[in-house]
């Protein structure tokens, strides 16, 4: 595939289906990341040749050699996204370009071929056609999709693979707060660091997350819901949590996240975030806040909210944060007004409950 051309995908139907029972059952209860639907997305690519046989077919164990590339040399990428169920009936995406747009800069600092935007956007339509049926009814919940890309070239050897297998798997999710958002308490992680400048904070790569794991573990150790990290060169200001963006609202209404700088994850949910921030009234400001500034901020009461948030969350709030020798409060550990009205917003957006100026949600269905 080159230029403006687009595949066309064969459809190989699962010959052996979840049935309308099982299905319902697993959907009353589906949690996140557990339970999977019948069907997968597969887009090959090879030097020379370019993206070719895109399929939907049934989902199933992918075939791998011992020696293939990314099992040696960790080339891998992936998204995250979401399609709702609408009041009518309807099926839609949330800025579903974006993730193409931040899947294709992945790609490029991994050394992987670049999926074309409209092409990323098909496969996810694809998929959500053949696996309408579970996409969840209940409030809060959605199709969680996860599209990646690996180099499946079978070599050993220090350079950029020549042979890629692209993928998209869907799974139900139900709410991912099941009593309710609540405020959680993080760990600012002293010792470990999620990025460097010149290094792969920006891309969306596994490896970025593996690397993640043992400060989590220290969090989880600390009674911690989640990890924050710190820059790797001064150990000095606040980055993001482990797979989540940061927010912190002032007193006079100021909002403050910390910039990118390639060290920090662009993520979509931040990116609309700013955007309603701004809507609603707030100063929006991006720039660097060292973890000792939050400290103070938050003692004074100067500070008033913190939240993190992703696609999988979408909006989560900071409660309390410790670090070794001690630990604050942030706004008497309670979901603050800020918080909560823009979450509220950001749902309404992405379910049709609400206008959508920016027009950002995509109706696929």
């Amino acid at each position: 595939m080159s230029g403006g051309d687009m595949l066309d995908f064969e459809i190989r139907p699962n010959s052996a289906p979840v049935s309308a029972v099982e299905r319902a059952a697993l959907l009353a209860n589906p949690g996140f990341g557990q339970v999977f639907t019948d069907h997968m997305v597969t887009i090959r690519y090879a030097d020379g040749k370019g993206w070719y046989d895109p399929r939907v077919e049934a989902r199933a164990p992918i075939p791998m050699d011992p020696a293939s590339a990314v099992l040696h040399y960790a080339q891998e990428i992936f998204e995250g996204l979401k399609a709702y169920r609408t009041a009518d009936g309807s099926v839609t995406m949330f800025r579903p370009e974006a993730n193409a747009a931040r899947f294709v800069e992945s790609a490029r600092r991994m050394a992987m071929p670049e999926l074309p935007a409209e092409l990323f956007v098909e496969s996810l339509h694809r998929l959500v056609e053949i696996d309408r049926e579970w996409i969840p009814e209940a409030a809060d919940a959605s199709l969680y999709l996860r599209p990646f890309m690996f180099a499946s070239e079978v070599f050993l050897g220090v350079r950029p693979a020549k042979e890629y297998l692209y993928c998209v798997i869907a799974s139900p999710a139900g709410a991912y707060f099941a009593g309710g958002v609540k405020p959680v308490t993080v760990w600012v992680s002293p010792d470990y660091t999620r990025a460097a400048p010149g290094g792969t904070g920006a891309a969306k790569c596994g490896g970025n997350y593996a690397a993640s794991l043992s400060a989590q573990a220290e969090a989880i150790e600390a009674d911690c819901d989640q990890v924050v990290f710190l820059d790797a060169v001064e150990r000095r200001y606040v980055e993001e949590l482990g797979g989540m963006n940061v927010f912190f609202v002032y007193d006079d209404g100021t909002v403050v996240t910390p910039p990118l700088n390639g060290t920090i994850l662009p993520g979509i949910t931040r990116d609309a975030l700013l955007s309603l921030a701004t809507a609603a009234g707030h100063q929006v400001v991006e720039r660097p806040i060292s973890f000792a500034e939050w400290q103070a901020d938050a003692e004074s009461g100067r500070l008033r909210e913190v939240f993190a948030c992703g696609t999988a969350a979408v909006i989560t709030p900071i409660g309390r944060v410790r670090f070794p020798g001690g630990e604050f409060v942030i706004g008497g550990g309670e979901a603050g007004r800020s918080t909560t009205a823009l979450r509220e917003r950001l749902v309404a957006i992405q379910r049709g409950e609400a206008p959508d100026p920016q027009g950002w949600v995509r109706r696929i269905l």
